[in-house]
């Protein structure tokens, strides 16, 4: 019992030292805080002095932006402020406003159990009330201490007791940022709407509402309207659960939409709502109202200006850019990023009479480095009549065939070559089909599918090159087949493209450009290829500092190798292959510049709404894109359109870079391959003749004699090889293939009509070759100079030579340790030569080699030593 009583007594004495303590804590925070001073009203109107985020180009020199320069506000009372904003932002920003006194207990723990969670205690959920935001926006830095979290509470504690409810809501709302420039709800009412606070409507009130929290993420002139549209619907349904609106309200309003200035046609477009009055019974939203233009100045490379505001933003908060004064240094070359603003202006509006392409865009980075060097979003930023501050370079579009080199790099990672064979046919792919193209049931007469190619042309067999090259569709959908489309989407996801998620979603169809892709990240996939496989993270930013210069970021390159270096240099080697591309093309396209090493590559949707171009070099990749905002289809293919507008802007780069040489692939031994990979589609089975006696070759038979032919017997592709096991002879019936029996119908079709009747094995010649053997080569002595001889380095030297032959002699070469010095066609087989012309090739004891062809190839040669004086 005594034992008790002394462990009770410690207890008591613990707890009373630690309430004192805890009291004595309290007592010197309630004194630390009552000695702060808080503002006055007069204070609160006048916003504190915040050093401002300028934007620069890569040299640090051109200011492309500054986020302050021209600050807009205009004060307005409460009771000019329509209820309609007041509620709406009281719902979304802070719903218990008109109940609490300065700060919510529970959302204040929440957020520092989920910021603990996620290890960002300082950063993540704020909780923050509107009178918390008020402190913060007008009497805060925006550090992130504790201490300064404390002071936020207690200042929205105490102001809560000086100003009333009516008065801190006012502050709120003239205070806030709503994007740019603009600050307050009059000035942000007056710059998108074009009407005073107290006018707008609820659903005008919604949209307004919806932008404090990302201004620029949110625009309405930018990228992320289907976003906009969402925060906007959320607002409303926040108003009406709180009793701000009716139900009815609620369900009129979540209708209306705030259209953009432009027409936009918005069954075909998922970029930005209708632009006209819309019935309410045909099930489309209505237009409420609509944007004024984006009058925004004083702002250069401006879609590339607000992407990277927008980065900013997201990365450090808007309090951040508003108050330290951050330098932000970019990768922009705005010396290129003019030449294209011009380019891409000239010839949009030449596309606009010419084709009905209105619009376009052109984007560059350096792939070496990942970094963005040109953005231009559309023809011109501030037109509104195409909503030109909308911008493509990042917005979902289809790329059409400028998908397609993805897809043959995927078939290249497995085993197939340059030189495989597909059959351009009319070939009926859908499995719902008979291979007639036929419904296997009526009803399914609209699930067939036998796509066509541009220009309504087949080609019988191509190989990959060529099929790549002249961007033919049908060998590209087989292609799509025999790499696989989950293996095509994986290898672009790899590549930069992270628009292609749900493989569910795409059939063949994608090979041709049927899913959506940013050009900024197509770029960036291309890059992959002229970097030998190695991707780049892209970035804007070279570097960011503080107001007292203090490094924030840097510039620090990623790269991965997700393409083996091989496939990447043969993708290049086909798409920067002219004489592939001619029959399609012309041997002096705008995608050829004499000279130069490029590599480009064109696309174009089969609706004609999207038209590209990506071309390179060893270190600049360019893309372009033409057509209209509003999904309006055009007259022409892409070559017509884009690819002029593309080549002016890169002739005038290349005058730029220093020229780069594309490596070669290596050069492979297909010996053992199937001869379909081999670029031979006439038979499976081959034998080498000699071309010139037409009899079996021997291996005496010159090699650029020997020719390999196939026992014809022409069949479709997966008749040779199974797709999963390319490089190897088909071991299993082609018939367990379900594409197998649509391929092999059009190429059997096709190879009667052509008369190609399968062959026998006794069609293989029997007679060897019997113009070439050893003995057969001719026979030679070299004469003068004899071995040993010491030339005069400045002497003339006649070389003389004797020779016999089985067959008469055609041609004689004469080479200087191996360097090629002169021929003769004639009788009497002589050349003369200066030893001085070939110094370079010269060493103490040199050989002279003369070799001796006869009319059917067989060569002989004969050497001598000599060696040379001054």
């Amino acid at each position: 019992m005594p034992h008790q009583k002394k462990h009770h007594h410690i207890i008591r004495i613990v707890f009373l030292l630690t309430l004192s303590l805890g009291l004595l804590g309290a007592g010197f925070f309630v004194l630390w805080v009552s000695s702060w001073e808080l503002p006055s009203l007069s204070e609160f109107e006048t916003r504190k002095v915040s050093e401002s985020t300028k934007i620069y180009d890569r040299t640090g020199e051109v200011v492309l932006y500054d986020l302050h320069r021209s600050a807009q506000r205009t004060i307005v009372p409460y009771g000019e402020i329509s209820s309609n904003v007041k509620n709406a932002t009281v719902a979304i920003e802070d719903s218990e406003f008109w109940q609490h006194n300065g700060i919510r207990v529970k959302a204040i723990l929440r957020a520092v159990l989920t910021n603990l969670f996620e290890g960002n205690l300082l950063g993540g959920q704020g909780g923050s009330t509107i009178t918390q935001q008020v402190v913060k926006n007008s009497l805060l830095t925006n550090e992130k201490k504790v201490s300064r979290k404390l002071k936020e509470w207690a200042l929205a504690l105490r102001l809560e007791k000086v100003f009333d409810k009516e008065t801190i809501l006012s502050l709120y709302l003239n205070e806030i940022p709503y994007g740019g420039t603009l600050y307050g709800i009059e000035e942000a009412s007056q710059a998108f709407l074009g009407k005073s606070s107290s006018e707008l409507t609820i659903v005008e009130a919604a949209y307004m509402a919806a932008l404090p929290n990302a201004p620029t993420y949110f625009s309405p002139y930018g990228n992320h309207r289907d976003e906009l549209e969402e925060r906007k619907n959320l607002v409303l349904r926040r108003m009406e659960e709180l009793a701000f609106i009716t139900k009815e309200e609620y369900e009129t309003a979540k209708k209306e939409i705030i259209c953009a200035t432009a027409s936009v046609d918005a069954e075909n477009s998922a970029l930005k709502p209708p632009t006209a009055k819309t019935p309410k019974d045909d099930g489309k939203p209505a237009c409420a109202s609509f944007f004024k233009p984006n009058n925004e100045v004083g702002i250069l490379a401006p879609h590339f200006v607000v992407f990277i505001r927008q980065y900013l933003e997201e990365k450090y908060g808007r309090e951040a850019l508003e108050e330290n004064g951050f330098r932000v240094i970019t990768t922009l070359d705005y010396e290129l990023q003019k030449i294209a603003e011009e380019i891409v202006k000239k010839y949009a509006l030449e596309n606009k009479e010419k084709f009905d392409a209105e619009n376009a865009a052109l984007t560059a980075i350096d792939p070496t480095t990942g970094q963005i060097l040109v953005m231009v979003g559309s023809r011109d930023y501030f037109d509104k009549g195409i909503d030109g501050n909308f911008n493509v370079a990042i917005a979902h579009r289809q790329p059409g065939s400028a998908f397609k080199p993805f897809v043959y790099a995927t078939a290249f990672e497995k085993g197939f070559t340059p030189d495989t064979i597909v059959f351009d046919l009319p070939i009926e792919f859908s499995t719902e089909c008979n291979p007639d193209g036929t419904p296997k049931k009526p009803e399914n007469a609209d699930k067939c599918y036998k796509p066509e190619n541009y220009d309504g042309k087949y080609r019988g067999p191509i190989t990959f090159r060529d099929a790549l090259a002249q961007s033919v569709n049908v060998p590209a959908i087989q292609v799509l087949y025999l790499a696989g489309l989950k293996d095509s989407l994986r290898l672009a996801k790899n590549m930069g493209l992270s628009t292609l998620e749900n493989t569910d979603r795409y059939g063949l169809t994608l090979v041709l450009g049927g899913g959506e892709v940013k050009l900024l990240e197509l770029i960036g996939a291309y890059g992959v290829f002229a970097s030998g496989g190695v991707f780049r993270e892209q970035s804007g930013i070279l570097r960011i500092e503080d107001k007292n210069g203090n490094l924030i970021e840097e510039w620090r390159g990623k790269e991965e190798q997700v393409l083996q270096k091989e496939t990447a240099l043969t993708i290049t080697d086909i798409l920067s292959d002219n004489k592939a591309r001619t029959p399609a093309f012309g041997e002096n396209s705008p995608l050829y510049f004499p000279g130069r090493d490029v590599a480009a590559k064109t696309g174009t949707t089969n609706d004609f709404r999207d038209a590209w171009i990506v071309g390179y070099t060893t270190n600049l990749v360019v893309g372009a894109w033409a057509g209209n905002n509003d999904n309006r289809a055009m007259h022409k293919v892409a070559a017509y359109i884009v690819a002029p507008m593309w080549n002016a802007f890169m002739n005038k780069a290349l005058q730029r870079i220093k020229p780069g040489v594309f490596q070669k692939p290596a050069e492979k031994n297909n010996a053992s391959l199937p001869p379909i990979l081999r670029g031979i589609w006439r038979g499976g089975k081959t034998y080498f003749v000699d071309k010139l006696s037409e009899k079996r070759a021997t291996e005496f038979t010159p090699p650029e004699l020997r020719e390999e032919r196939a026992i014809r017997e022409v069949h479709s592709t997966l008749y040779w090889i199974d797709k999963a096991n390319p490089t190897a002879f088909r071991t299993t019936p082609p018939q367990e293939d379900p594409q197998f029996e649509r391929w092999e119908y059009a190429v059997r079709k096709w190879a009667g009509e052509q008369g190609f009747q399968d062959e026998a094995e006794a069609s293989v010649p029997v007679e060897a070759d019997d113009l070439h053997r050893p003995e057969f080569a001719p026979q030679i002595s070299i004469t003068n100079p004899v071995s040993g001889s010491i030339l005069g380095k400045n002497d003339k030297k006649i070389v003389q030579i004797a020779v016999s032959s089985r067959f008469p002699v055609s041609r004689v070469h004469f080479f200087v340790n191996n360097l090629f010095i002169g021929s003769s066609s004639r009788e009497p087989w002589q050349l003369s030569f200066l030893p001085a012309e070939i110094a370079s090739a010269l060493i103490p004891e040199n050989e002279l080699t003369v070799v001796a062809y006869d009319i059917f190839q067989n060569k002989g040669r004969a050497s001598v030593k000599f060696g040379v004086t001054d």
